[in-house]
């Protein structure tokens, strides 16, 4: 089997695995078909630099709602799918990702995972060179730019992280590569070796895909939610607090991220929040990733109804503003099962229960107020506060011209001391 159809093996189910989505509003794919086939070791048919660029982009679940949580789709190599992916970085930048494992095997038995011990469904390997080799054929004909690399698990996570490492190096030192590595941690890996990806990746990752050990149980009963998923990620931020940045890849320490998979162990939107506030606050990750259960066929839980797009969508709301608008977990409108409501923005809830009879001068509200507006973000808010340094702002139209989208601010603002003129929706708002 050539590396080709090895990885459009991975293809279908790598979209379970979220990395570096672009925002929402990213274009949807295109598939348009190429010849170029890929051998590790080998060339691009068409020639180095000559094959043209693989369309990638992202799109949402068939059952998400209109702006909601994105998931990215892989490009297309000729009739079979790549795990390319439109992937978004620092400084705005987006380029196409390969989003791959090593192996396909595991000796793992979660219950929700595609690639769980005992499936039956076709496993494939790389070995480190050649998935190295691979990837840099891949890249010299324009096809990606970018690597996230992740794993079944065989033999442990030690020696499966071993693996890993060894790609990266074969990558970084021997082919030069000096693009985006993205360097999943294994389940049990040692400090040493999250040091040794921290030197190597632009971001690792830890999946930790339940909020505490008693979910955890329900999904991946031999994983330790405390010893093999949050150590790593403790170990990451003590390694960042405590050594110069100059040990990092390209002299920084790279970025951390996580994901749960929602709605598989009964667990609440309060547990799930809980969590990702302490992720946020004290062991600064990055993001915290929400992946709404989807069953699949041949493991424990495939009669298990999949979880509401809708759900995941409020749960990347609701962490933007832990993350991002000093909003506390005390502000978030839980329901009394700890859940959020699917109807509402959880920005625009907290406005209607605060605002609605004591509402913000825009021109005389900090910083963090303007942040607490429903529609304002921190682009908005630094566009109104220079604008205040040119005059007063007096009408909806003046916050328009500025970027600002006014559709859902309006009731809860006051303009040079008057509430805007806006038209009332049917249900008041």
């Amino acid at each position: 089997m050539d590396a080709h159809e090895k990885l459009s093996l991975f293809a279908e189910q790598m979209a379970l695995e979220p990395a570096e989505e672009a925002d929402a509003g990213a274009r949807r794919p295109k598939r348009i078909p190429l010849d170029v086939p890929v051998r590790a070791g080998g060339s691009a048919a068409n020639g180095a630099g000559k094959a043209p660029p693989l369309p990638c982009g992202l799109d949402r679940p068939p059952s998400a709602p209109a702006g909601g949580s994105r998931r990215d789709q892989p490009g297309t190599q000729g009739s079979s799918p790549l795990p390319i992916y439109h992937a978004a970085v620092s400084g705005g930048r987006t380029l196409p990702m390969l989003k791959t494992l090593l192996t396909s095997a595991c000796e793992r038995n979660c219950y929700y995972c595609p690639f769980r011990a005992g499936r039956n469904y076709r496993r494939v390997t790389f070995k480190p060179e050649e998935m190295a080799k691979t990837f840099a054929e891949m890249q010299r004909a324009g096809l990606v730019e970018g690597l996230f690399l992740s794993s079944g698990i065989i033999k442990g996570g030690v020696a499966t992280q071993d693996r890993i490492l060894e790609t990266a190096e074969i990558l970084r030192h021997r082919i030069g590569f000096r693009g985006y590595l993205h360097l999943k941690i294994m389940p049990g890996a040692e400090r040493a070796q999250v040091e040794r990806a921290m030197a190597l990746a632009d971001r690792i990752s830890v999946n930790l895909e339940a909020p505490n050990t008693r979910r955890l149980q329900r999904l991946a009963p031999i994983k330790q939610f405390t010893e093999e998923l949050l150590q790593p990620l403790r170990w990451a931020e003590e390694i960042r607090r405590t050594r110069p940045a100059r040990e990092g890849w390209n002299g920084r320490w790279p970025s951390t991220v996580t994901q749960f998979v929602v709605g598989a162990a009964g667990e609440s939107d309060l547990e799930l929040l809980q969590t990702a506030e302490y992720l946020y606050n004290r062991l600064h990750l990055r993001r915290t990733y929400f992946s709404a259960f989807r069953p699949i066929t041949g493991t424990p839980l495939e009669e298990q109804p999949a979880e509401s797009a809708w759900r995941e969508h409020r749960l990347y709301q609701a962490g933007f503003l832990l993350r991002d608008y000093d909003f506390t977990m005390e502000e978030m409108p839980f329901d009394g099962e700890g859940r959020l409501p699917l109807d509402v923005d959880p920005k625009l809830g907290w406005a209607r229960a605060h605002l609605a009879e004591a509402p913000v001068e825009v021109n005389r509200a900090s910083r963090e107020e303007l942040l607490r507006l429903p529609g304002v973000g921190v682009k908005g808010a630094e566009a109104i506060l220079r604008a205040r340094r040119r005059g007063r702002l007096r009408e909806l139209d003046d916050l328009r011209r500025v970027g600002v989208v006014t559709t859902r601010l309006a009731p809860f603002v006051l303009l040079d001391g008057a509430q805007p003129a806006r038209q009332l929706s049917l249900f008041g708002w």
